[in-house]
């Protein structure tokens, strides 16, 4: 890493200070903000304190009012039975449901294993996932449907699979939960459908209670990565996505229209859908203990509006992996006049402009490459070209302000003799104007460096978050997902396990050791043997930071820094083969005969520079 590579950090750290400042929210955006969320609270208003009293009478509500029956008790037939299956399922999802809830009681993904080979299941169990409706009745009794038993009905058909589950309370009065589920497809339909059942539950019971826990299951080898990516995510209606915390335990309170709830792992989602949207909740995330065979336990609780007297309130549940191009399609299959429910927003590509570099730039080759070629190690490579390509002019524009300021290096070293030490002023002034006069900007080989940025933070966010990448192996690394171990040990190693991990990733290191290459080259190529100490031996440590970083990231991502850093380096040399330097050192003294104008940049810096250098005078004088 070169001084301009660091200067490079620091100017795009600014540009995305500036820019996540340009695009904040106006005062006009805020305030109609508010009153949009005003408006939702007054319309949510009586329906909280409508739920607020449910709440109040289900706690209070005695053993003998949730569960007893007595013999004359219409709802003794659901109140008790027997736990029955069934299964619906299509090429790539197998649901099985329980009659005790009427939900889906466990889920498992057909074209995917777990990093030991085992089938993945999403959840299995009412402990994993469990799904609550609570009815209030007209006689102040709580129908909390997760505990009741269903009556299950099957019907299949050339696309479909569908399965009701009919909660009886007499001839006439029932609610049933339709299931859909269309062939070659993660998403699931689900229509609550109560059937004369307004003299049953309570006047106040259109917006009735929703449960939903579950936990999510360790799928992939490190368990410290994929809780990274692990977390509960709620998206606004037509607005913004939230998340709570991945490294802890989290708690939020979602104000406004929600429209979808996603219990998320690193690669794969279920994800809860409203048609017409949940009203405001309150969204729980527990991170699990290291011993425990789940990564978190989630739990949200909101409200659902459904219609006693018939009227469909309709869901939809996804089940399935965290790939951009399917969840991107389901926007294409909603009706114009629904906001769209942007599930992709779920994969982490970073911040808006890396996020945005990721979805038109970097997914679009990565995804016609693999059109054609099923190696991903190749895809990647032929990945990395590209980019190379696209860059190769910022590249060469860096390089060529390199070469321009290392042939002048010996006129520096003799400015450096004439003028001493203790005026350093003067020593930068007169630097500065030998640049100006051979027509050499110093920061124009950071301004293709900070185009590059952008690029590279971009493919730090979308490998981690490939599924694509999943347990494709590649050489010796088995799944460019994960680590690739070359070594590796059992035994707990204080401030080396926390840090680094207990193995050494093969690529990662290669990564480390090419990147150190690459920095020796660029310090002997710049000339700099005067440079500070402390600057050189900070350009060495920043490839050993990355080692410690990258040790347990997706080799993937390692693979592709170590192929840029290769290419890289091959272009050094082949910039050198092809750029006399001696033709340039001569193109630079004829520039020095040539009149020049100064720069507003450079007229501001020699400015700063003489107000500087009189500032410190006067201090001298004092």
């Amino acid at each position: 890493m070169d001084k301009n590579t660091t200067i490079g950090f620091i100017l795009i750290a600014i540009i995305l200070i500036g820019f996540s400042w340009l695009n904040k929210p106006s005062e006009e955006q805020l305030a109609a903000r508010k009153r949009y969320n005003d408006s939702i609270a007054l319309v949510n208003q009586a329906k909280e304190q409508g739920m607020k009293k449910i709440e109040e009478e289900q706690t209070a509500a005695t053993p003998e009012q949730k569960v007893t029956t007595t013999e004359n008790d219409p709802f003794a037939a659901i109140l008790n039975g027997e736990e029955e299956f069934v299964t619906l399922e299509n090429d790539l999802l197998k649901l099985t449901f329980s009659n005790k809830g009427g939900f889906v009681y466990s889920a498992q993904l057909k074209e995917f294993k777990t990093h030991d080979s085992l089938p993945l299941i999403l959840f299995d169990g009412k402990d994993e996932n469990h799904f609550n409706l609570a009815f209030l009745t007209s006689n102040n009794r709580i129908l909390n449907t997760g505990e009741l038993y269903f009556k299950p009905f099957v019907t299949k058909t050339d696309s479909t699979d569908n399965l009701t589950m009919r909660l009886t309370i007499d001839s006439a009065s029932y609610i049933d939960f339709n299931y859909t589920l269309p062939k070659d497809n993660y998403m699931m339909d689900i229509a609550i459908v109560p059937h004369n059942m307004q003299q049953i539950l309570d006047s106040r019971n259109q917006g009735v209670e929703l449960t939903w826990t579950g936990k999510i299951r360790q799928q992939e080898k490190s368990r410290k990565f994929e809780g990274r990516y692990t977390t509960l995510n709620f998206k606004y209606t037509g607005d913004d996505m939230e998340r709570l915390s991945e490294s802890k335990n989290d708690r939020k309170q979602g104000a406004g229209k929600i429209n979808w709830i996603a219990f998320k792992d690193q690669f794969f989602s279920t994800v809860l859908i409203a048609e017409n949207s949940f009203n405001s909740g309150t969204f729980e995330s527990t991170v699990a203990k290291s011993t425990s065979p789940y990564l978190k336990s989630y739990n949200a609780r909101t409200s659902l509006n459904v219609d006693a007297g018939g009227e469909a309130t309709k869901l939809k549940l996804y089940c399935g992996p965290n790939q951009y191009k399917i969840l991107n399609a389901y926007n294409k299959t909603q009706p114009e006049e629904q906001d769209a429910w942007e599930l992709e927003e779920l994969i982490p590509l970073g911040w808006s402009l890396f996020r945005w570099i990721s979805q038109w730039l970097i997914i679009p080759i990565f995804n016609f490459f693999g059109k054609y070629i099923s190696n991903y190690g190749i895809i990647i490579l032929l990945l990395t070209i590209v980019i190379k390509i696209i860059l190769l002019p910022f590249t060469f524009k860096s390089y060529m302000s390199t070469a321009k300021m290392r042939v002048l290096k010996p006129q520096i070293d003799e400015i450096n003799e004439k003028i001493p030490a203790d005026k350093a002023m003067e020593r930068q002034q007169a630097t500065m104007n030998l640049y100006q006069r051979a027509g050499v900007n110093p920061m124009s080989g950071c301004l293709p460096m900070l185009l590059q940025m952008p690029i590279l933070f971009a493919m730090f966010s979308f490998f981690p978050a490939s599924i694509e990448l999943r347990q494709e192996s590649f050489l010796w690394a088995k799944d460019l997902s994960s680590y690739d171990p070359i070594v590796s040990w059992d035994v707990y190693i204080p401030f080396i396990t926390p840090y680094f991990g207990n193995h050494i990733s093969l690529f990662c290191l290669l990564m480390t050791i090419t990147n150190i290459i690459y920095t020796k080259i660029n310090m002997s190529s710049q000339g700099n043997s005067q440079q500070m100490p402390m600057m050189k031996w900070m350009m060495y440590l920043m490839p050993v930071m990355f080692l410690f970083i990258f040790n347990d990231y997706a080799s993937g991502l390692s693979y592709y820094y170590f192929i840029s850093l290769l290419i890289t380096i091959g272009q050094t040399y082949l910039f050198r083969l092809f750029v006399d330097e001696d033709k340039l050192l001569k193109q630079l003294e004829a520039n020095k005969k040539k009149p020049k104008k100064k720069s507003g940049f450079m007229a501001r810096l020699e400015e700063a520079q003489r107000i500087q250098q009189q500032q410190l005078k006067q201090q001298k004088k004092r």
